[in-house]
């Protein structure tokens, strides 16, 4: 889990792109949600968020990464430094298009739409409110 691309320029916006307080405004956005991380650090340069620390699963730092990255002004995501254990899940990453729902993206990739809850669940700190997805929002759809 590397260096991670975004849409830049669309997302949560809580910054500015020339804002100077932008990584601390990242960092807070992401405690606030609390995803699992400890003695979270977060960098921002031209777009691009650095984030170390250590994150309790392998779950809560492509959380972290997936909030970091779904903010408007962020490109990319660097998360070499965020140490995880092992992933226990075999996870797939889908950027939202216009037109999609939870329910069709849970169709497309479980087989039966009712499982949109399990997508939610999944990315609880990425999606706030199931029915308020945008085009360009990466989420994680776990597999098996």
């Amino acid at each position: 889990m590397g260096l991670f691309s975004f849409v830049g320029d669309i997302g949560n916006k809580i910054f500015g792109s020339d804002d100077d307080d932008a990584a601390e405004k990242i960092k807070a956005n992401i405690e606030s949600s609390n995803p699992g991380v400890s003695n979270l650090a977060v960098s921002y340069n031209d777009g691009e968020v650095g984030l170390s620390g250590e994150a309790v699963s392998a779950e809560a730092k492509e959380k972290t990464v997936l909030m970091a990255g779904n903010m408007e002004s962020v490109s990319a995501v660097d998360a070499d430094k965020l140490t995880a254990p092992a992933p226990t899940t075999e996870v797939e990453y889908y950027t939202i298009v216009s037109g999609d729902t939870l329910y069709a993206i849970a169709k497309k990739f479980l087989g039966d739409g009712n499982k949109y809850p399990d997508i939610f669940e999944a990315n609880r700190e990425v999606i706030q409110d199931p029915d308020k997805i945008f085009p360009g929002q990466v989420i994680r759809i776990p597999k098996g």
